[in-house]
């Protein structure tokens, strides 16, 4: 399908009209009205994570499916960076985000999708975004890897992850296609390997199962996190299951952190000890870190106490200004219990809450304070030395 003038008008006209009412009201048209409204469907699936191509009226959607699946700018853009030059082999091309943007660093790129209408649309996306060095090929990838005689510099792989019914799937193994199995034949076509896999993956679990896995990168956007990247680099020497791990955090203005650690530094440092007391300061490691696992790492290298083994939060009497994560600065904090509670919620009306470590569930705890949710304060419940239950009012440290 290809956008007509018709086409078009609709699209502007409807842009911001409820979908599901747009399928009810029976429009005649000279055009295919259904995949018009998929197309405004679409955009608005992708407005936030992917706002250049959901403004570019040229750019065709093969699916909503595609736009919930695919990478978002920041991810893609993330990704290019970490390439080489050379040539390059998206073996699950989908929308095709981090084609496009390999393309722009890779002389040349292969794009492999089994749908054809997938391909269709990335054919006709890619000419209008001006991406002249990327071959369309309509292949399953299994199969193109079995027959292909090229040799890649790189090779990048982001299995389906959802199974029958639609059922959501962790486990590497579980994926379509199965990458343990055909790891041996991306090797001996490529010299990196690049495996895009579940934000909920238990990396510990990964590098038992890919002892050749030489870096790993969890990306979180906005302090979220969207992806785990693995790369295998067959002209490395083998890391001993302890490649280097990055923590990335990319925020909403496009700044990037970093935190970089192995998990032998993690394994080998021993546990702080817990905390009798709040300092001046809260710390909250971003989600890269908590979910990389390097709770013991950060707290060493920035000089700040973990309140508890099972408490992911940090405090210190000094000002850490780059400190990878959210900062606070506390106002008072107090010991848990039926008196306190009624005072917090009196004095406090409005507060961002969270949980951790704490044998209540955000959600319980607000109706228990009877506050509101919001405002410019933070309360943190959490959990102390010998089991001593607290809550921490805080606000959010700005740099003067």
């Amino acid at each position: 399908m290809k956008y007509t003038k018709s086409i078009r008008d609709f699209l502007v006209e409807y842009a911001d009209a409820d979908t599901n009412r747009l399928r009810l009201m029976n429009i005649q048209a000279e055009f295919d009205v259904a995949w018009a409204i998929l197309q405004i469907e679409a955009r608005k699936k992708i407005q936030r994570k992917l706002p250049t191509w959901a403004s570019n009226m040229d750019l065709i959607f093969p699916s909503v499916l595609s736009t919930e699946q695919c990478s978002s700018e920041q991810t893609a853009q993330y990704k290019q960076r970490l390439i080489s030059p050379g040539n390059l082999a998206d073996l699950t091309g989908g929308l095709g985000i981090d084609t496009y943007y390999f393309s722009q660093k890779a002389s040349q790129v292969v794009y492999v999708e089994r749908m054809a209408e997938y391909c269709q649309a990335a054919r006709s996306n890619f000419k209008n975004l001006g991406a002249d060095n990327i071959t369309v090929v309509a292949d399953d990838c299994t199969h193109f890897v079995q027959n292909n005689t090229h040799r890649f510099d790189t090779i990048y792989i982001d299995p389906a992850r959802r199974g029958s019914g639609n059922k959501r799937i962790f486990a590497l193994a579980e994926c379509e296609p199965n990458v343990v199995e055909l790891l041996p034949t991306l090797l001996q076509q490529a010299r990196r390997i690049v495996i895009k896999v579940s934000p909920m993956a238990d990396i510990s679990a990964i590098l038992a199962l890919l002892p050749e896995i030489t870096e790993v990168h969890v990306v979180s956007v906005r302090n979220e996190c969207k992806e785990v990247l693995l790369f295998i680099d067959s002209t490395l020497l083998p890391t001993d299951n302890n490649p280097m791990i990055y923590c990335v955090n990319i925020e909403a203005t496009g700044d990037t952190s970093v935190f970089p650690f192995r998990m032998s530094e993690e394994k080998q440092q021993p546990h702080s000890t817990p905390c009798e007391k709040i300092s001046r300061y809260l710390y909250e490691p971003n989600s890269s870190i908590l979910k990389a696992g390097a709770y013991k790492v950060v707290a060493l290298k920035y000089g700040i106490a973990k309140l508890q083994i099972n408490s992911h939060l940090y405090t210190s009497d000094v000002y850490i200004p780059d400190f990878p994560g959210r900062k606070f600065e506390v106002i008072e904090a107090l010991d848990f219990n039926t008196k306190i509670i009624k005072a917090v919620g009196k004095q406090y009306p409005c507060l961002n809450l969270s949980t951790r470590n704490f044998p209540m569930a955000a959600v319980e705890l607000q109706k228990r304070l009877k506050c509101k949710d919001g405002g410019d304060l933070y309360l943190f419940a959490t959990t102390l030395a010998r089991n001593r239950k607290i809550l921490i009012i805080t606000k959010k440290k700005t740099i003067v």
